[in-house]
């Protein structure tokens, strides 16, 4: 077998230099050529365009490092692990600096770069790097460092890349943006494009009743802008639609709070947040409604045909008729006596006094919430979506899906398909919604969670006539869609039943990334007793929209809830933004500005710029490959951590004290500032898709050139020597802890209210805890009947049981004493025990399905609140009636 080597390598690669010199200090013959393109049977098993060696006996190596092993063919030999990091700390880095690599390599690969000669290699370039021996001769492998030499914490750092990784990282960085992808910029409307990577991207649909707050902003559209502004500077072919969700009973709701109509409470909601939305940079390609004639097409063409296909039933539901208003009353519309505690003002979904899930047939005295009368228990027909029959293809989707989805996505949807589907009605007896195109229908709507995820569609529709393109192709799209937990059943099963019924080829979701919740401080974010920052307050504050951004993603509940915190955004503005990045950035360009007019100098690559261009390649792949699994939140550390390691370059390096040293000082000093101001621009790309508004400025400091808006997988040397800045100024301004307090009392709500007050007012006050209870009654089945976030509806759920409990200990200590005045009353004791009966089930039902933990904790502290009634009526004392442990001995 021939001994013979070949090395395949671009002409004056500098990584070359490794592999020559160990085939001349191994003594092995070595022919290197060029590539000869893409079908070189060699060449195309090169790694990131490093060279190739293919041994003498016909295996190929990819790897470098790998490759100078096999050369110098020194198996177990201590000494080659000591040759090789040597080569990364000191020869590539010489070679680089000291020889104008071009030149040397020219001398190498000769006029015609076939065949090197191997004295001349060790001729030209092991003296010019300092590799003679004390006599002369080379000296070869050099000896490892004294024992007693402690290693620098560069060198230790150093380690943990491997030589093959640096020799790549150098590589691309010299290659500069020449190698990089190019910029694209997509004409309009945006289309897929074949042989390119498609992205849809939507976010859950806001409802139109009421302002986001932070926790709604984070959970959908913001969120998902990450990923598009991401997908775009990637070269992706993306999309980004969304809209507002205008349909349903709480949109009716709303507009008889507020006294006007369906359209006007759309129409006022709709620009309020589109404004919120565009305060916040989000960058959609197109912001619709549902209430359009597009929705309405589209809607009743996926019904007609998935009715037309058999996957829809008919049945019907005995409902309340107002003969007044002449229409059946959702049960938003009813409010009557609770069956089960005699509360005055139960609705017809939930009785807010015991808790207890209720029909609105089932409450007594029904009366009509729009004018009062009595209503009457009228049969009315309505359509089902027949999910068992559509339920086994909907499992094979979903397993084949479900594994690129968040965590609580798949465990929510899978919980649904686990006990097997039911018929779910899909239509209503409402005015305000997609008419059904049935006859006999002419006077139902479709339910709301039916029509509103069609509003994807029906959006794009809006956005452009070749909407089939996005929504009929499913194997040229990748569809992600963003949402809070709570609305991933109608996106895990509903929406994806209906195009699986209709039969046709619909893009259906590949991604479905689902938050958890955000809370606000020790709570919930309520806007009804102005608790938390809404969409409409953030810009009041005065803080820019991109530190919103910034802090919203860096707290992003990705895998559990989290919480707003005015202290801890404080500090990570003050740390990671003015103190890491923003120092950084501004140091560089301040001192170029400063100390070199302002103009880029050489960089001349020594051991620590190709140490440094190590460690920000490697934060960059990690950066990457976290945002292309959409963990917007773990990737945002990257970039910091690359800030992080520029201030140490800096600080390491002094590049105000080289300056006024010797010339060879200087130029040390101008390399320093020529690869910070390198980092500086990667930065302003990474920083794109969380805070656009920074990028920019950094940009314009850094007189950039529109090219480099793009994410390619290496760190490119983007601004040359010769390149001028602009003008360096402050990019963040510290937040003291006097405006944080100051925010925190403004947003704190109820606690400074006079309602609040009469909350906690003292016992004798029984009047004011009397009319407070009631408006809290009243807020709460204003919120549900609005269909508010169900934290929102929790927290004053749980204000409005404080305020009974004190309630009720006002009007003991206020009744006057009598001898049979803790007598208990037998009928007031049957009535608790059977609502303590009653709870205790729900309870235990809510605990065996697997129900959200705020929900089952709402309902146990109804429960508790019920027993203490129960107790107090049977005369029992506060302490007779807590709770004992049934454990013996241990401290709680």
């Amino acid at each position: 077998m021939s001994n013979h080597d070949v090395l395949v390598a671009p002409e004056f690669h500098p990584v070359s230099l490794k592999l020559l010199v160990s085939a001349e200090l191994a003594g092995r013959p070595l022919t290197v050529r060029c590539p000869e393109g893409p079908s070189d049977p060699i060449w195309h098993h090169s790694l990131g365009g490093l060279p190739v060696l293919q041994t003498g006996g016909g295996g190929v190596l990819f790897s470098p490092s790998a490759a100078a092993r096999c050369l110098l063919s020194a198996d177990g030999d201590a000494e080659l692990e000591t040759w090789l990091r040597w080569d990364g700390l000191v020869l590539q880095p010489l070679a680089l600096r000291r020889l104008q690599a071009r030149a040397a390599l020219r001398r190498l690969y000769g006029d015609s770069p076939v065949e090197v000669c191997r004295a001349a290699a060790l001729a030209t370039v092991l003296p010019a790097v300092g590799l003679e021996g004390p006599d002369g001769c080379p000296a070869g492998r050099p000896s490892a460092p004294a024992a007693s030499e402690p290693e620098s914490p560069t060198e230790r750092e150093e380690e943990a890349i491997s030589t093959d990784d640096l020799d790549a990282a150098v590589a691309a960085y010299l290659a500069g943006l020449a190698s990089a992808p190019q910029r694209r910029t997509l004409p309009k409307p945006v289309l897929p494009e074949e042989g390119r990577r498609n992205v849809l991207i939507t976010s859950a649909l806001p409802y139109v009743n009421n302002v986001p707050h932070l926790g709604n902003i984070i959970g959908c559209v913001l969120s998902a802008d990450v990923f598009a502004r991401f997908c775009r500077l990637r070269g992706c072919t993306t999309l980004y639609v969304c809209g507002t969700d205008e349909y349903g009973t709480a949109t009716e709701t709303k507009a008889i709070e507020e006294g006007v109509t369906p359209r006007q409470i759309c129409d006022k909601y709709f620009q309020l947040h589109r404004e919120v939305y565009e305060w916040f940079n989000i960058s959609f390609d197109h912001f619709g409604r549902t209430t359009t004639a597009h929705q309405t097409e589209v809607a009743q063409d996926m019904f007609t045909v998935i009715h037309e296909n058999g996957f829809t039933l008919e049945d019907t539901m005995e409902q309340l008729y107002c003969g007044k208003c002449d229409r059946f009353l959702a049960d938003r519309f009813v409010e009557g006596t609770c069956p089960l505690c005699g509360y005055e003002d139960a609705r017809g979904d939930q009785c807010d006094k015991c808790g207890k899930l209720i029909n609105a047939v089932e409450l007594m005295k029904p009366r009509c919430k729009l004018c009062t009368s009595s209503p009457e228990v009228r049969t009315s027909r309505h359509i089902f979506l027949d999910l068992p029959k559509v339920e086994a293809p909907l499992r094979a989707w979903f397993k084949q899906s479900s594994p690129q989805w968040t965590a609580n996505a798949r465990v929510i949807g899978n919980s649904w398909l686990r006990d097997g589907l039911k018929p779910r009605c899909i239509t209503r007896d409402l005015r305000w919604g997609t008419p059904v195109p049935l006859p006999g229908y002419e006077n139902k709507v479709f339910y709301v969670w039916f029509d509103a995820p069609i509003g994807y569609i029906s959006i794009t529709a809006g956005y452009t006539p070749e909407w089939r393109r996005w929504w009929l192709a499913p194997k040229t799209v990748d569809y992600y869609e963003f949402m809070a937990k709570d609305n991933v059943p109608f996106h895990s099963v509903v929406f994806p039943a209906c195009q699986l019924a209709t039969g046709r080829a619909y893009t259906m979701v590949t991604h479905l990334m689902a938050t958890e919740y955000l809370n606000y401080e020790d709570g919930k974010f309520s806007k009804s007793r102005g608790v938390g920052v809404f969409g409409t307050d953030a810009r009041d504050t005065g803080i820019p929209s991109d530190i919103w951004r910034f802090y919203l993603l860096y707290v992003r509940p990705e895998n559990q809830d989290s919480a707003f915190s005015w202290a801890d955004l404080m500090t990570k503005n003050n740390s990671e933004l003015l103190n890491n990045l923003g120092n950084f950035v501004n140091r560089c360009l301040s001192f170029c500005q400063r100390c070199f007019g302002g103009v880029l100098p050489e960089l001349e690559m020594g051991p620590d710029e190709r140490q440094l261009i190590g460690q920000v390649a490697r934060e960059l792949r990690r950066y990457l490959a976290l945002l292309e699994e959409v963990k917007l939140r773990d990737a945002i550390r990257h970039i910091f951590n690359i800030s992080r390691r520029g201030n140490q370059y800096m600080q390491a390096s002094q590049p105000w004290v080289l300056v006024k040293g010797s010339p060879e000082e200087r130029r040390r000093a101008g390399s320093v500032i020529a690869l910070s101001a390198n980092i500086s621009c990667l930065l302003s790309v990474m920083l794109q898709p969380y805070m656009p508004e920074t990028s920019a400025t950094i940009q314009r400091q850094l007189c950039a050139p529109d090219a480099v808006n793009v994410l390619g997988d290496a760190f490119a040397c983007a601004l040359p020597a010769g390149h001028r800045i602009g003008t360096p100024a402050p990019l963040f301004e510290k937040i003291a802890p006097e405006r944080i307090e100051e925010l925190r009392k403004r947003f704190q709500g109820a606690q400074g209210t006079p309602a609040a007050a009469a909350v906690g007012a003292g016992a004798g006050d029984v009047a004011a805890l009397e009319q407070e209870v009631a408006r809290l009654g009243d807020v709460v089945r204003k919120l549900k009947a609005a269909k508010a976030p169900q934290a929102e509806v929790q927290a004053q759920v749980k204000l409005l049981l404080e305020g009974k409990q004190k309630l009720t200990a006002a009007s003991a200590a206020a009744a006057p004493t009598s001898a049979g005045a803790g007598a208990p009353d037998p009928a007031e004791v049957a009535r608790l025990t059977a609502a303590v009966a009653a709870q205790g089930d729900l309870v235990r039902k809510l605990k065996s399905s697997g129900a959200d933990k705020q929900q089952v904790t709402t309902q146990v502290g109804v429960l508790l609140d019920l027993k203490k009634q129960l107790a107090a009526a049977g005369g029992q004392s506060a302490a007779e009636a807590a709770p004992k442990s049934g454990k013996k001995g241990k401290n709680k």
